[in-house]
């Protein structure tokens, strides 16, 4: 049997109709009929019962239509591996990017790599580092953009940027009125943290980690209090609830200056504060299985990245 012939008899069982299938596959109907009838011989069965008004299939050829259509997938399948052996930028990149990154990097990014690479749509995931690290190892995606630090699984990872942290306190706080902070200041304050899970949750407590053993204990609920997102953080800040810490992407433009206020749950309601010296911050990168072979999509994705407007971070290369 050949894929022509399995291609002739998924066509005749979709159309119900031997001229039909003829001219879809672009062959006359005797050329198709001959085909068919010598696959049939072959197999020494009947695949469709011919009637004058229609043409319906057996049931045992209903289940070798099936396999046919699964074999010609395959097969196009390895058409489609060999072309982007010629071509390592054909086809779709799935990128999976940890929660606090992606609203703020991925609207410009999938602008960036439609202009730069059309033929490579990025298929995009958002989710926990330690999930999206399972999902690099299963091959359910082939590169993430995570924050250091994280398990080692034995993974290629190329540094993206180094993203600043900026305090965020209520603009009725005693503190919004000044042009840095420390993290010492912040120690008394409520801090609101992202729920367990969040590697960013990890990060503020780096920064202030005399907020680990209140999150974990009854005095807890009056000192610090869990967020689902950044965003949702961001309206507690806003609603007067506490304070917090913010990577600098995250921040909208023009906000780190105070200016008129509208509604009193408007998440204008926040400044912004850098912190003063050497400011606390986490770096980006980009990770994928050593074992993954389409370096060009990788190095075009981190160009991708680079052509982004990245206010306020430090890019690496």
């Amino acid at each position: 049997m050949t894929l022509t012939e399995l291609k002739y008899i998924v066509a005749v069982a979709r159309e119900k109709h031997f001229g039909k299938a003829a001219e879809a596959c672009f062959v006359s109907q005797p050329t198709l009929s001959v085909a068919i009838k010598k696959l049939e011989d072959e197999l020494e069965l009947k695949l469709f019962e011919r009637s004058a008004n229609e043409v319906s299939v057996t049931p045992l050829g209903e289940e070798i239509v099936r396999q046919a259509q699964s074999v010609l997938e395959q097969a196009a399948a390895i058409k489609e591996i060999a072309k982007r052996g010629k071509d390592p930028l054909a086809g779709p990149l799935k990128l999976g990017v940890i929660y606090t990154i992606g609203p703020y990097l991925l609207p410009d990014l999938v602008r960036q790599a439609i202009a730069r690479t059309p033929q490579m749509p990025l298929m995009l995931q958002e989710n926990f580092t330690v999930k999206l690290l399972e999902m690099l190892r299963t091959g359910e995606i082939d590169c993430a953009i995570v924050a250091e630090p994280f398990p080692d699984a034995g993974l290629a990872v190329a540094p993206l940027y180094d993203e600043p942290f900026l305090a965020a306190v209520p603009t009725s706080h005693p503190l919004a009125a000044r042009k840095v902070v420390t993290a010492q200041e912040l120690k008394s304050e409520t801090m609101l943290l992202l729920g367990t899970g969040h590697c960013f949750r990890d990060h503020v407590l780096e920064v202030c980690p005399e907020f680990a053993r209140f999150s974990s204990d009854a005095e807890g609920i009056r000192k610090s209090f869990e967020g689902s997102s950044l965003e949702t953080i961001k309206h507690m800040v806003a609603a007067g609830m506490g304070v917090t810490l913010v990577p600098r992407l995250s921040v909208p433009k023009d906000a780190l200056e105070p200016k008129p206020r509208r509604r009193k749950d408007d998440p204008a309601f926040v400044r912004y504060i850098p912190f003063d010296g050497d400011p606390p911050s986490r770096r980006v990168v980009l990770a994928w299985r050593r074992s993954y072979t389409r370096y060009e999509a990788i190095a075009a994705l981190r160009n991708s990245i680079y052509a982004c407007e990245l206010p306020g971070v430090h890019r690496l290369s």
